[in-house]
This record gives structure tokens, C-alpha cells and sequence, in this order.
């Protein structure tokens, strides 16, 4: 029997509508703070989002599912069914949701998260929207001793460095506690307010390496994976814009969504940026390629034999991406990378500003390759985001954190110049 609508879905709104329109996924695992879980769901019914729950096992002995129903006027997902409840939730499907919040979330969930361990509605949800990237938040509740394992300590960075955003516990009475109701909703409303900002852009991003053949054999190339740029079009693509990669012969597979043209020289590269520029409006290019600087003079496709006892090779620089953006597309937001090796920030920055006044960019991104945590095909960056007006953002983290970073700075501008969408 039907009784129409759940009464608790009354209170939708009843404080605001920064959440309408939002369909929230809240995981409930077997933390004593699961009694704090009814809390955060109605709070954020109050602010207009649809709120569906999804419990562990362990979860149900801490909270019965009657208490979540209740709470959000929903079914709740205790077991994976026929209905293949975790595609529908957390897949591309047209029932997905916006954003999946773990609240709370123990060390075990933590764990499998990090290694893709499927076992319970919960973990088998993760798994699946990560891989479907879609937005995700954890907010640990345990013993301080718990989260401050080394090992767990470990899973929570390398969540954090697939871009999901992992909560800083209140550390009271030797307790990770969960962190306070309000706080869980603003960073949920925070990870909202960037989600299809971007909606009616287009993104011409570059990323991974260019190879310059000396022979039909033998090449010149650098060690960049294109880590870099595929978090740039990931983030780029979960604002809402259209992304054009140009992706060189890198080591990361390409976000599914993105337009991706192939290339392997920087010639190669150069004339799909110019073509891509020219042939349907972009309102953003991101050159993050570590395209080569430098080509054989005089390239021979064959195989040079092996047993020559010495082989001369004159280079000739190759023609520079950078400088042919803005004579394509004089109104194109342009952003540059700048990479240095083992130099001081002061000398970075300054060579960085510099290049920006030769190449008119407007936006330039140093890191200095010789550092631990930012050289080539590490999962972390170290950067200094230059404006033309000398301003200078220094960020260290995860380079999906980067791009982010990135992103947020890239829309500042272009509000600022009244512009940003086709």
C-alpha cells in the first residue's frame, strides 16, 4: 500500500535551496558515529537535496535502516540486488548521483576503498564511482590510534590522490571523531559549487610527451607519463566543459568524455592545436605537453647501423606550441607550463613571468622537474601559478588537488574579464 509521498520529505528546503535539484548518496558504516548519520541526512534534505542511503553490514548493527528511511523518506540499500543498485547509484547511468558522502567512515571502509575491495553495498559503490568520477567525500570516524597508523594514514593519501576528498577528523579524548555536522555539509556544498561550472565551454588541453626522431629507429623524448594533463582534463570535465586532449605517447589512458587527438611529434602536436583552434571555438588552452624543444637538423628514416663507432647529430630547435596559440586565437585563455630543473622559487617564478611576457599567456604553471614529489611521472606536483599581474599561488599536493587549484584560479580570470563560456 501507498501512502503517496514519504512525510519526511517535507522538510526539503525548509532552509534553503543551495542543494535543490541534488541527488546525495550517504554511506553509513559501522562507526559509532553512525548515529550522527540521520543528523547530516536531514540537514542536507533541509538545504533541497534528494538523500538516498546506502549501509554496511556493520552499519545496521549500530543503526537500524528503519532510522535512515525514516530520516530521508527513502528506501535504503542494505544488500546489492538484481537492481544492480551501485551502477544505478554510483555509474554512468541516468539515475547517478551528484556526490557520495561516507559519513562516517572506519578505517576498514578506508582501506577497501583505497584497494578496491568490494565486499559490502558500500565498498562495491566506491569502487564504481570512482572509476565513473563521480564526486566523492569521507569523513573518518574511529580511535585516534586507528587513523593514525601508518597504513591507514597511507590509504587516506591515496584516496585523496584519485580526488576524493578525505575530512580531517576532531581529535578529542584520544578519538578520531567525525567531523561536525556543519562542517560535512559546507565541504559538500563546496564540492558542488565548482560541479558544471564550466557547463558550455570548450578545453584544449595538451599532455604527455613529443618524440623527435633522429632516424626511422631511434628518438628524442623526455620521461612524462601525462599525469599532469589527464588530471587537467578529468577536472575540466567534471566543471561541465567540452575537452579537446592532444595527448603525445603518455603512460595514463585518457578520460573517457574527452575528444582526444593522438600525436607524436611536437610538430604533430602544434598542427592539432592550430587545427582544433581554428576549426570550432575554444574558450581555454592548457599546454601541459613537455613537448621537445629540440629535433634532428637532418632526419633519415632509416636505421643508422649499430656498429658506427661514433654518430653526430645537429639539432635544430622545433617550432614553439606556446607562441602560435594566441596568433590563432588572440581572445583564447592561455595557460603554460614552465618547467625548470633544480632552481630556487625565486628564480622559477621569475623565469616563469618572464616566458608568460614573450608568449602573452595568462595564466603560467613552474615546477622545478630535479624535486622528489614534482618530477616526471610522480602521482604529486609542486607549482607556482603565475597571473600577469605578478600574483603568485603556490600549491603542493596530489596533481588532481593541482588541477583543481588550477581550475578554480582559471574561472577567477575569466569573471574577471567578463567572459568564460561560449
Amino acid at each position: 500500500m501507498s501512502f503517496g509521498e514519504h512525510t519526511s520529505k517535507q522538510i526539503i528546503g525548509s532552509k534553503g535551496d543551495a542543494l535543490k535539484g541534488r541527488r546525495i548518496i550517504l554511506c553509513v558504516t559501522g562507526s559509532v558515529a553512525a548515529i550522527k548519520s540521520p543528523e547530516i541526512a536531514r540537514e542536507l534534505m533541509r538545504l533541497g537535496a534528494e538523500v538516498f542511503t546506502v549501509m554496511t553490514p556493520m552499519a545496521e548493527k549500530i543503526i537500524h535502516p528503519y532510522m535512515m528511511e525514516w530520516s530521508t523518506g527513502n528506501p535504503v540499500v542494505t544488500e546489492l540486488t538484481g537492481q544492480i543498485e551501485h551502477v544505478t547509484y554510483g555509474g554512468d547511468h541516468p539515475d547517478r548521483a551528484d556526490l557520495i558522502l561516507v559519513a562516517p567512515s572506519t578505517a576498514n571502509t578506508i582501506g577497501k576503498a583505497a584497494a578496491a575491495i568490494d565486499d559490502t553495498p558500500v565498498t562495491t559503490l566506491l569502487t564504481t564511482a570512482i572509476g565513473a568520477g563521480i564526486p566523492i567525500i569521507i569523513a573518518p570516524a574511529m580511535h585516534e590510534s586507528m587513523y593514525r597508523h601508518p597504513v591507514v594514514m597511507e590509504n587516506v593519501e591515496k584516496l585523496r590522490s584519485i580526488g576524493v576528498d578525505v575530512l580531517m577528523p576532531r581529535f578529542e579524548e584520544e578519538k578520531a571523531k567525525i567531523p561536525g555536522t556543519e562542517e560535512i555539509i559546507e565541504a559538500v556544498m563546496a564540492k558542488l559549487s565548482c560541479e558544471r561550472s564550466l557547463e558550455g565551454s570548450r578545453v584544449l588541453i595538451t599532455a604527455g610527451p613529443t618524440r623527435e626522431y633522429l632516424d626511422g629507429f631511434r628518438f628524442i623524448s623526455n620521461p612524462s607519463s601525462g599525469k599532469m594533463g589527464i588530471a587537467i582534463a578529468e577536472e575540466a570535465l567534471r566543471r561541465g566543459a567540452g575537452v579537446t586532449l592532444v595527448y603525445g605517447p603518455g603512460t595514463e589512458a585518457p578520460p573517457p568524455g574527452a575528444d582526444v587527438v593522438r600525436v607524436e611529434t611536437t610538430e604533430e602536436m602544434l598542427e592539432a592545436v592550430v587545427k582544433n583552434i581554428k576549426s570550432s571555438k575554444h574558450d581555454i588552452a592548457i599546454l601541459s605537453a613537455a613537448a621537445a624543444d629540440y629535433g634532428a637538423k637532418d632526419r633519415k628514416m632509416i636505421k643508422t647501423p649499430s656498429g658506427k663507432k661514433s654518430w653526430k647529430i645537429e639539432l635544430k630547435p622545433v617550432p614553439k606550441i606556446i607562441e602560435r596559440v594566441k596568433k590563432t586565437d588572440p581572445d583564447i585563455f592561455l595557460v603554460g607550463f614552465k618547467a625548470e630543473f633544480d632552481t630556487s622559487d625565486e628564480e622559477l617564478v621569475e623565469r616563469a613571468s618572464k616566458r608568460m611576457e614573450e608568449t602573452n599567456m595568462d595564466l603560467v604553471v613552474a615546477n622545478d622537474v630535479a624535486r622528489d614529489h614534482a618530477g616526471f611521472g610522480t602521482d604529486t606536483n609542486e607549482v607556482f601559478i603565475v597571473d600577469r599581474g605578478g600574483n603568485v599561488t603556490h600549491r603542493q599536493g596530489s596533481k588532481r588537488e593541482i588541477a583543481e587549484v588550477l581550475f578554480t584560479i582559471v574561472e577567477e580570470k575569466l569573471d574577471g574579464r567578463g567572459t568564460g563560456k561560449s
